[in-house]
């Protein structure tokens, strides 16, 4: 059941049987990106290879963080959590899978992970959202909300922090109206595209807070 008129829509734990269905959402959404774009032009490539990365990076998540979808399967978010010094810590042979996934773009991709991993915060302890997408005919209807509420509830109760690289101006803007604090920018290599880290502060849990009068993504 998922939500429409009578609520948002339900948040639930992804699990290894959806792996295949979310590694092509988050393809479909990312699919026009311009970090896709910069990562393999020919659109038909990325058609071909964005699924099985993504669907690597979805397994990370789900062996090593929190997995998120909705009901209907129509989104993802993949949070990490990453210690005080650095990012998420890759486990042995992802990188090596990541490489297969890639094909002849390997070393593209490997440029934008450690564009990334150069500019993760070093601290202290907090969680990653690696990827929040939402499938093209669903957006804009309060999923990704719902997603970011989900586990920011658990993020503040217990007093944890959250970053992010925004892909986008436009999606800078939303994630600000959940807490997310810019935190200066930065280019990927041979003229790329910006991204924008953000940082966001637990928020002070009051007694009988449930979090619904946050602003609607």
């Amino acid at each position: 059941m998922t939500g429409g008129a009578a609520g948002p829509p339900r948040v639930v734990p992804a699990s290894p049987a959806d792996l295949d269905v979310l590694g092509q959402v988050i393809a479909d959404a990312f699919q026009d990106l311009p970090q896709s774009r910069w990562l393999i032009a020919d659109p038909q490539a990325r058609r071909q290879v964005l699924p099985g990365y993504f669907r690597l990076l979805a397994g990370h998540a789900l062996a090593c963080g929190v997995l998120h979808t909705t009901a209907d399967r129509a989104a993802a978010a993949l949070w990490l959590p990453a210690g005080r010094g650095g990012g998420p810590v890759q486990p042995a042979g992802l990188a090596t899978r990541l490489a297969a996934a890639t094909g002849r773009w390997a070393d593209r991709f490997a440029v934008f992970d450690a564009a990334l991993d150069r500019h993760h915060p070093p601290g202290p302890a907090h969680h990653h959202l690696a990827i929040l997408a939402v499938r093209p005919g669903r957006q804009g209807q309060g999923t990704g909300t719902a997603l970011l509420r989900a586990y920011h509830d658990t993020l503040d109760r217990d007093q944890q922090p959250a970053y992010l690289e925004a892909a986008e101006w436009r999606s800078r803007q939303l994630y600000r109206r959940h807490g997310y604090l810019p935190s200066g920018l930065f280019y990927l290599p041979e003229g790329g595209p910006a991204m924008w880290p953000m940082w966001r502060p637990p928020r002070p849990v009051q007694p009988g807070d449930d979090g619904t009068d946050d602003p609607v993504l």
